[in-house]
């Protein structure tokens, strides 16, 4: 009896050295996991909870980090890119989940490497495209969209290559294959993408007429390559092309503008021209009347860089590749039209609305 009742105090011993240790353990993981809730790491973004208008970007300081997933890298934004499309993600004319981090185009310093990435190291200076979120001083970026930006060329020029530098290239060669001798119309010529697509047009050869809204734009249109210049504002648009072009009209126009430029981007076409419409400025376009391209057997397009890039990485590789090299090289000049801190996002989106600027519009995290 004696033996059986050590026996049991040691077991009862034991059992409350066991129950000690499992409380300890389970006190010392409750307190690991405040620690790390409270330290949790945190930016500041530019976060939109509610679509509306630029007053709606309103900037957080307690937006979580984001950490580099499978194919994906994380970037230290130097600048972030501003663009028309995200306009259109904060106003509600482009469905969003909510609440969102608003930006899709940005340059910066790789800070992480995600799993089955290669060719990136921490410490790169790279350009990015499409991944959403880059009004903020850290973005998630999808590998596949990210291209390294070449010695001599800065973060800024970089970015102005993403968006609009991808768009005006995939525009001359994807949308409309421009040929030597084409005529070729570009709206707010003296704009961001105007501007890239004006030079571009020029390279490969077309006679690009352009159409802005001051002389001094006019003077920009055509320091940048434009043959003819059209003050939207003063002279009617159809008549001068049909004069400039000896009574044909021109081989392609593109139009950024949408609702208000439309059908005279339309009457301005030579037989079987194309008209490429890529952008909403003024407003979505109405639904269209097919029979209104009958005459001339007009055809219409309305691309998507986006779509372009659906097809495969090699798209995106051989547009930024052209656009970067192109600015590398001198041949593709980028004008920045305004830098603004995080927190003013709003009125950077004023003034881009505003259509008083000329060229690339961005924000400094």
């Amino acid at each position: 009896c004696i033996t059986l009742a050590v026996h049991a105090m040691h077991g009862t011993q034991l059992l409350a050295r066991s129950c000690q240790r499992s409380v300890i353990s389970a006190l010392s993981k409750r307190s690991q996991f405040s620690q790390c809730v409270r330290c949790q790491s945190t930016m500041r973004a530019i976060q939109i909870t509610e679509q509306g208008d630029a007053d709606v970007l309103k900037l957080s300081n307690d937006v979580p980090e984001p950490t580099a997933l499978q194919g994906t890298l994380v970037v230290k934004n130097v600048v972030s890119g501003i663009n028309y499309i995200d306009t259109y993600h904060r106003s509600g004319l482009y469905s969003v989940a909510l609440p969102f981090v608003p930006g899709v185009d940005g340059a910066g310093e790789v800070v992480a490497v995600g799993e089955g990435v290669s060719g990136f190291s921490v410490g790169d200076r790279v350009a990015y495209f499409g991944s959403g979120g880059s009004y903020a001083e850290l973005t998630r970026v999808d590998a596949a969209t990210t291209a390294h930006i070449p010695a001599g060329v800065s973060y800024e020029a970089a970015a102005a290559g993403m968006v609009q530098g991808l768009t005006a290239q995939a525009l001359a060669t994807l949308a409309y294959d421009i040929q030597p001798g084409d005529w070729v119309l570009v709206h707010a010529a003296a704009g961001g993408t105007g501007q890239l697509l004006t030079q571009i047009a020029k390279k490969r050869g077309g006679r690009v007429i352009g159409t802005v809204s001051t002389p001094e734009k006019a003077e920009l249109a055509k320091e940048l390559g434009a043959e003819a210049v059209i003050l939207y504002t003063q002279q009617d648009v159809v008549q001068r092309v049909k004069e400039i072009t000896g009574g044909r009209g021109v081989a392609v126009a593109y139009d950024g503008v949408g609702a208000a430029t439309w059908d005279t981007s339309r009457r301005s076409l030579a037989p079987r021209g194309a008209l490429v419409l890529f952008g909403n400025a003024s407003g979505k376009v109405d639904p269209v009347d097919i029979f209104t391209l009958t005459p001339g057997n007009i055809r219409l397009q309305r691309p998507s860089l986006f779509e372009f890039l659906k097809e495969g990485t090699h798209v995106f590789q051989a547009l930024s590749r052209d656009v970067l090299g192109a600015i590398a090289a001198g041949d593709l000049k980028v004008r920045i039209a305004g830098e603004w801190p995080l927190a003013q996002a709003a009125d950077a989106h004023r003034a881009l609305t505003s259509r008083a600027t000329t060229g690339k519009l961005l924000l400094r995290p």
